[in-house]
This record gives C-alpha cells, sequence and structure tokens, in this order.
C-alpha cells in the first residue's frame, strides 16, 4: 500500500480535543497516519476501509477508532465529479491529554484497555455508531463545560457496548519512525514546524530534492490540494485558535501566522471560512456567551 502521509492535527489551543466533520473528496482522504487517537464515524457512502493490514466494507454507521500513528483511510464509491458535503465525524485527541485527564479523574482509568486495544484499530458495532452519532453530532458545535460532559458521555457508551472487532492482525506494527523519514512526511513536517515563517515552493522543493515541477505535482498527490492552498488553510486553522482569545488583534494574527499583508489575510480567511476574520471572532463570542 505504500508509506502513509503525516496527518498534522491541530487540536485548538483552548480546547482538549478536536471534533469535525468532512466530506468527500477531502485532502485528508488519503492513507494517513497521526500521533492523535481518532474516532471516525462515517455518516454517509459506502466503500472500502484501510486499518493498518486490515481491509474491509464500510456503510453509515460505520465506527472505528484507532490508536497513535496506525494508518487508515476511508474510500468512497462516489462517482467522478460528485461531492458529498457530510461524509464523516471525526474526535481526535492525544496521549498527553488522555494522561492528563486519567490524573484528575481517576474514574475514567475504566478507558485505558480501550486505548490500548485501539493501537491495532477496533471496530464498534453499527448499534454502537447509531448511538454515537449524536454525541458527536452535538460535539462539533458544543462549548466549553458541554464539550467535555459529551466527551466522557461518548466513552460511556463505547463502554458500554459490546466488544469491539480487532482489525489489524496481531503481528502488524505501526512504525512511525519509518514513515515520518519518507519525502513528504519530511517535507509536511517542515511546514508544520515554520507556518509563521516565509515558505516558498521553491525551498520546499529543494528539501524534497526535486524540480519544482515535479514537486508540485508530488505534493498534490500527496495531499490532494497544491503547495499554497494546503499552507494557507493550516495558517488560517492557526489563525482561528488565536481568535478564540482577545490578547492579540487581527493585524498581530495575520503576521503571526505568516501571512506578509492584511488584506491577503483577510482575502485567504473569507475564501477559507465564507466570513471576514473580525466576524468570525464575533460569532464566536456570541456562541461561548450562548452556552454560558
Amino acid at each position: 500500500m505504500g508509506q502513509p502521509d503525516l496527518e498534522l492535527v491541530a487540536v485548538p489551543a483552548a480546547e482538549s480535543f478536536k471534533v469535525w466533520a468532512h466530506g468527500y473528496p477531502y485532502r485528508t482522504v488519503r492513507w494517513h497516519f497521526h500521533p492523535e487517537y481518532e474516532i471516525h464515524l462515517i455518516t454517509a457512502t459506502t466503500g472500502k476501509y484501510f486499518v493498518g493490514d486490515h481491509i474491509g466494507n464500510f456503510a453509515p454507521g460505520n465506527l472505528v477508532m484507532v490508536g497513535p500513528n496506525l494508518p487508515h483511510n476511508w474510500v468512497s464509491s462516489v462517482p467522478q465529479g460528485e461531492r458529498v458535503d457530510e461524509r464523516c465525524l471525526v474526535l481526535q485527541f492525544d496521549t498527553a491529554f488522555m494522561a492528563r485527564t486519567f490524573d484528575a479523574f481517576p474514574e475514567l482509568r475504566r478507558v485505558e484497555p480501550l486505548l490500548d486495544a485501539s493501537r491495532g484499530g477496533l471496530l464498534f458495532s453499527p448499534e454502537t455508531g447509531a448511538a454515537v452519532e449524536p454525541i458527536l453530532r452535538e460535539m462539533v458545535g458544543a462549548q466549553g463545560l458541554r464539550r467535555v460532559m459529551l466527551f466522557i458521555a461518548l466513552f460511556d457508551q463505547l463502554l458500554r457496548s459490546a466488544e469491539p472487532q480487532k482489525l489489524a492482525s496481531a503481528a502488524y506494527r505501526a512504525d512511525p519512525a519509518r514513515y515520518a523519514g519518507s519525502r513528504i512526511n519530511h517535507v509536511l513536517t517542515f511546514i508544520g514546524k515554520n507556518l509563521s515563517q516565509e515558505l516558498r515552493e521553491t525551498d520546499l522543493a529543494a528539501l524534497a530534492g526535486q524540480s519544482v515541477s515535479a514537486f508540485s505535482r508530488y505534493f498534490r498527490r500527496h495531499t490532494g490540494v497544491p503547495f499554497v492552498q494546503y499552507v494557507n488553510q493550516l495558517r488560517i486553522d492557526l489563525a482561528c485558535q488565536l481568535l478564540l482569545s482577545d490578547e492579540l488583534s487581527i493585524t498581530d494574527i495575520c503576521y503571526r501566522v505568516g501571512f506578509n499583508n492584511l488584506s491577503n489575510f483577510n482575502r485567504q480567511f473569507l475564501l477559507i471560512k465564507g466570513m471576514s476574520p473580525s466576524r468570525w471572532r464575533s460569532w464566536q463570542r456570541l456562541n461561548v456567551a450562548s452556552a454560558a
């Protein structure tokens, strides 16, 4: 199946975990891995899914948990050119967060065996998928303490469910050190660490040891989007994290995330989020106030 690509999971600074939805096709729909745990629920389409060395069929209600650095992918059977607005709901959280949670709430250590088993991938029953969907769906828009309550409710549901099916074989071993050494993952790691700096495609091509034209094709094949679009998306995601706080002005945030002028920042933010940064910040304030 080839080397999996690294996905950079940006958990918002003011939150403990990331929960979101995406459609199909989408840039993360590829053979990939990340250091975070992931709970993945299919809400639309059918197709094939790949977890470690396991290959299976999926349909709406397919609920899978994958542990850190376990390669995975879901490929939907959708006609060429057709788009699906929402294909799945995704929850991602890291090991450090769970360690802090266990220290604060020893009762939650009941979850540890589930986390350990997920390192090979776990498939839950369709009934559990149906029970978890409304929890995940509310989590996408929840704020403050309600998010935490839903997170605990989700794991309570998983622990109450029938024993999940193990996916990857006992002999399968994830090898993140080898994955990270691949050319594309070296590039993606460099981008993630240097978002606030100027990132030129010519420099990244040199880092990858390729011509600019070859690198452009290579990058798009692995990420699903052109280089500039990928970088802008990560920068806008980072800007949204900073906008959740009132510590920095929008101009400060613009330069902090790597844009060199405010007009381009505003234009890219509008293109990706459908509104200006100031309006996005205002809506978030209103959302938080209504949840208080």
